[in-house]
């Protein structure tokens, strides 16, 4: 049986004051979460905090992007090998606001799964359609051509270490989601894939669901059965909602 994973992207939000009693309400609440693996993706200045405070427990601290070149002239940019440095073990890759607000592309989401793998950090890749997309019926072959990229670029070595996160572009921020049979249907697609490539993987690999989460849709979404958990957004920012969907996964 996978064990289930939930990781809170907190995005562009949080100050030092916030992020302290964020996280000591999270820790404190450590032992009741003992069943599945919990990772918080803060803001970069905010990972040396958060690590610190997660100091004794199960929590891992994650970063929200990569920059695939390890060192040198990229103003701005944050490495793997930086990230491993200040105690982080995962990041999340290829996110719906990083290929729609930034323009990253299939073959630099791969590239950088591939750079986060050789750094040692785990990744968390991020796949999904826009509205149009879905409503064009074209769900499959969009999630098929991101989910593909990344294998021929980084190769089936990556998971199941790595993570794959299902992230319908129209449920991003909008208050909007997948209806757990939506949802679902895609998880399933996304694992077959990889099962194509490698059964062993296929069967251990943790695909998460991630677009408006929330306490309350949260039990439906993780009673399917191939969704292993959350990358969970605004919900994140906010303790008493964030662990309640934490212990949601692990019923």
């Amino acid at each position: 049986m996978r064990r289930p994973l939930v990781a809170g992207n907190w995005k562009m939000n949080g100050t030092t004051s916030h992020a302290w009693r964020l996280v000591n309400e999270m820790t404190d609440a450590a032992s009741s979460l003992e069943a599945l693996d919990v990772v918080i993706c803060p803001p970069f200045i905010l990972i040396p905090q958060v690590v610190k405070q997660c100091e004794g427990t199960e929590f891992a601290a994650g970063g929200q992007n990569l920059e695939v070149h390890a060192e040198g002239a990229y103003t701005g940019e944050i490495s793997g090998s930086m990230l491993v440095d200040h105690g982080c073990s995962f990041v999340i890759v290829g996110h719906s606001e990083r290929r729609n607000l930034y323009g990253e592309s299939d073959a630099l989401v791969a590239e950088k799964t591939a750079t986060a793998h050789a750094c040692g950090l785990r990744p968390i890749v991020c796949v999904g359609e826009t509205l149009e997309e879905r409503e064009n019926g074209r769900t499959a072959s969009v999630v098929e051509r991101q989910v593909r990229a990344v294998i021929e670029r980084a190769g089936m070595g990556v998971f199941p270490a790595g993570i794959v996160a299902y992230e319908p572009v129209w449920a991003i921020g909008t208050g909007q989601t997948a209806t757990p049979r939506q949802a679902q249907e895609v998880h399933a697609l996304i694992r077959g894939l990889l099962r194509q490539e490698n059964s062993d993987v296929a069967a251990q690999i943790r695909i998460l669901y991630g677009g408006s989460v929330k306490p309350d849709n949260a039990p439906e979404l993780f009673a399917e059965e191939d969704i292993d958990g959350g990358l969970i957004g605004g919900a994140s920012l906010e303790a008493a909602d964030f662990l309640a969907i934490c212990r949601t996964a692990t019923h």
